[in-house]
């Protein structure tokens, strides 16, 4: 029978579908037990499939089921507040990795293009106005956060999180992605971490938007849920309180930690000793064990078998299981599988709820496809570097680490990787080498206008001064504010002024990267000058851009690398 026209008491697997195209290498889907096979990709004008007989058989639009109703068409999904479900106390943790690293194996082949345009109606969105990016960019860095509620939502999680609760950010990952796409940190961010929580914004579901009171010195879960915060005031807090800007969140159901790790046949897990928590119900062998459903569940959750039995230890050890789970949805056993790939989507979307900006099909693919081109062995799992709240008897929250926490915020601003990876590509990196290449002017040659495009307040003046005194560039002058912010400090130069830049780059430490060729600018006194423009990665008058950033003093972990839970 025609699966188009099969009976709605007719259950389809969508795996059953698919099928290996020995001839081009894809999967493709057969609309009919014995028809042709419809390949989902391919370039125009290519010449449509045929029967042994040689008649056409391309597929058909694909129409609705009766009854069924109309499908919105594709694009972002309106205003429509997070759907309550029951994420648990269980930590949220792989889900936020699990939902991202499902789309991203999707988004890999051409079938799972086609699927995604299913998988966007399981998906929920919510208006999180300025607190994050209103698009999505392929082509820069990016910053991701990951939430995880302790509210009880989901079928079977009556036994999770706190009864009654709001649904607090009881779990919170910062996933940033560098712009050259060769390295991602993933920053866990404890729930007991004393900060100040901002004044949010929020739209409510009548379209109306009201202002939520900001918090002093509290517990950062405190950024979600109490008193009508969404996700976008617990990114507002992230951005207050480690100067990194947030562009977009996705918090989903804990039911993702048992649906996911079934899809895969299980994630492999190790611990030191063996565990029997009457808890969280987890009962492991010492060594390597695989664990699914809901021992998965148990695993990410418990906390009493593992270190000083505090949420810290337990951080550590779901982002082992996450790197883990990242291997696993990596391997060949699962990229092969379509059935495999279809269950993990499925179950990610259904517990996902993502900001408007990345809530449409086509942002999502685009998202999937530019984490997967970060390698596991770059993805760098840290914490953010705490110690005990010296204002308390009784330890129970923490503060950030002030002689550690501020480098490690810079370096993910920066796009700098906790891992040793080259940032660019060759080509890119000998073009761009090859600006700083041929003679430079005399310091007391260089015209230039120094604009503040995102720096420091005042930084434009001090590097002024820095540059007349110090180095001795005389003809250079202050322009003031830039027309608009940007990440990086660039220099724009006109072509019979290359012999400058190349000496104002050697001064301030400028690479390859931050010279632009272009127009020069009509200075104060009218004569032709370069235009440098202070971004937000300016360091401070007299300190060169290009200084090496030591890595940070923090335990780190990669994805690729296997460790036991001790």
């Amino acid at each position: 029978m025609d699966a188009q026209r099969r009976g709605r008491g007719d259950q389809i697997d969508p795996a059953d579908q698919w099928v290996l195209n020995p001839n081009t290498g894809e999967y493709e889907l057969r609309l009919t037990p014995s028809g042709a096979q419809s390949p989902v990709s391919g370039t125009r004008g290519s010449t449509p499939p045929t029967r042994a007989g040689g008649a056409r058989t391309d597929v058909p639009p694909q129409r609705r089921r009766r009854g069924a109703p109309e499908e919105p068409p594709p694009g972002r999904r309106g205003g429509r507040r997070p759907v309550q479900r029951k994420p648990k106390k269980a930590k949220k943790v792989l889900v936020w990795t699990g939902g991202t690293m499902a789309f991203v194996l999707v988004g890999v082949g051409a079938a799972g293009y086609f699927y995604l345009r299913h998988l966007e109606g399981n998906v929920t969105t919510t208006d999180v106005g300025s607190a994050g990016a209103s698009n999505f960019s392929k082509d820069e860095a990016f910053s991701i956060l990951i939430i995880g509620t302790d509210k009880r939502t989901g079928e079977g999680n009556e036994g999770y999180g706190d009864k009654g609760s709001s649904g607090h950010a009881d779990t919170t990952i910062l996933l940033h992605v560098a712009k050259d796409r060769s390295n991602a940190t993933a920053l866990s961010i404890p729930r007991d971490l004393i900060v100040n929580i901002p004044d949010c914004p929020t739209k409510l579901e009548d379209g109306s938007e009201k202002v939520v009171p900001g918090l002093q010195g509290v517990r950062f879960n405190r950024s979600l849920g109490e008193g009508g915060r969404d996700p976008g005031c617990t990114m507002r807090t992230v951005k207050e309180n480690t100067g990194i800007q947030v562009d977009h969140f996705m918090m989903a159901d804990f039911n993702a930690v048992k649906t996911l790790t079934t899809a895969v046949d299980g994630v492999d897990v190790c611990v030191e000793k063996p565990v029997n928590d009457k808890e969280s119900k987890l009962v492991l062998p010492a060594g390597p064990s695989k664990v699914e459903g809901e021992q998965a569940l148990a695993f990410v959750r418990t906390r009493k078998s593992f270190g000083n039995s505090g949420d810290l230890d337990r951080i550590k050890v779901q982002q082992q299981f996450l790197g883990s789970l990242m291997r696993k949805m990596s391997s060949g056993d699962t990229l092969t599988s379509p059935s495999k790939l279809l269950k993990l989507a499925e179950a990610a979307t259904k517990a996902l709820t993502v900001d408007q900006a990345i809530g449409s099909v086509g942002t999502l693919k685009d998202v999937a496809l530019e984490l997967k081109k970060v390698p596991t062995k770059n993805i760098s799992f840290a914490t953010v570097p705490v110690v005990d709240n010296p204002a308390e008897k009784v330890k129970a929250t923490v503060v950030l680490d002030e002689s550690k926490a501020p480098q490690v915020f810079d370096m993910i601003k920066n796009d700098v990787s906790f891992t040793e990876v080259k940032q660019q590509k060759k080509k890119e990196k000998d073009a761009e080498a090859a600006r700083l290449k041929g003679t430079k002017a005399p310091a007391s040659e260089v015209r230039v206008r120094i604009l503040n495009g995102g720096a420091v307040a005042g930084s434009a003046q001090k590097t002024l001064q820095y540059l007349q005194v110090e180095e001795g560039v005389t003809k250079s002058e202050n322009g003031g504010n830039a027309p608009a912010e940007l990440a990086r400090t660039t220099l724009e130069y006109a072509p019979d002024q290359a012999d400058q830049a190349r000496r104002l780059a050697d001064i301030m430490g400028l690479s390859g990267s931050a010279l632009k060729p272009g127009e020069s600018v009509t200075n104060s006194q009218g004569v032709p000058a370069m235009t440098l423009t202070l971004g937000k990665d300016f360091k401070g008058a007299g300190v060169k851009l290009d200084a090496p950033v030591e890595a940070a003093d923090v335990e780190k972990s990669t994805a690729d690398k296997v460790k036991c839970a001790s």
